[in-house]
């Protein structure tokens, strides 16, 4: 069974290299959504695939980073990316260019670690992530799968080379989450009550 968490942030970006000369050499923004796909063949204690509310922690906060800031592809020209250090507290950068697609699959990368290192705590059995959506305008999306998600051929991501501004982590619950995380941390969905 296939269940979908959606999630909306505002970002802005530049897409260098792209076809579009509007977005390959302006700043702009677009009204992001993002649906996450959970899958499993196994029902919870609750008889759910995973309980929607699991989703509103770490899931949640590191798709909210995105919220309010600007991405930026590390591959950029190196006085752009540290105007937008500069002149913007909340900021992502990123090892590949923030297109919907690479977003698809850098959201697809982040939730499944976490997914793989939270210990569950009400039956749950089996749950991976399907897809990430990435809906970019009204009109246009792309959905990034687990083959795309670690693709040698669309270029292997290096989570470790994410970087969250620190006025982002500042807002985390855990200033040190993404650190913890990507150091394998395993992390405990709350007990049920």
């Amino acid at each position: 069974m296939i269940i979908r968490k959606l999630f909306k942030f505002e970002n802005a970006h530049v897409v260098r290299g792209c076809s579009s000369q509007r977005c390959k050499y302006s700043i702009h923004g677009h009204s992001y959504k993002i649906e996450v796909l959970f899958e499993s063949n196994y029902f919870d204690k609750g008889q759910m695939v995973y309980d929607f509310g699991l989703t509103k922690g770490m899931i949640k906060e590191l798709i909210d980073s995105f919220d309010h800031a600007t991405a930026i592809w590390s591959g950029d020209d190196k006085s752009y990316i540290a105007d937008i250090k500069k002149h913007s507290l909340r900021w992502v950068e990123l090892p590949v260019s923030p297109s919907a697609e690479q977003f698809s699959r850098v959201i697809f990368l982040m939730v499944d670690k976490i997914i793989s290192q939270t210990r569950m705590a009400n039956g749950e059995k089996n749950v991976s992530v399907h897809s990430v959506i990435v809906h970019e305008t009204d009109t246009g999306y792309a959905q990034g799968f687990r083959e795309d998600a670690y693709s040698e051929l669309m270029g292997k991501i290096d989570l470790t080379k994410i970087i969250f501004s620190p006025q982002v982590k500042a807002e985390w619950n855990d200033s040190m989450m993404w650190e913890k995380l990507l150091e394998g941390e395993v992390f405990g969905n709350p007990e049920p009550k």
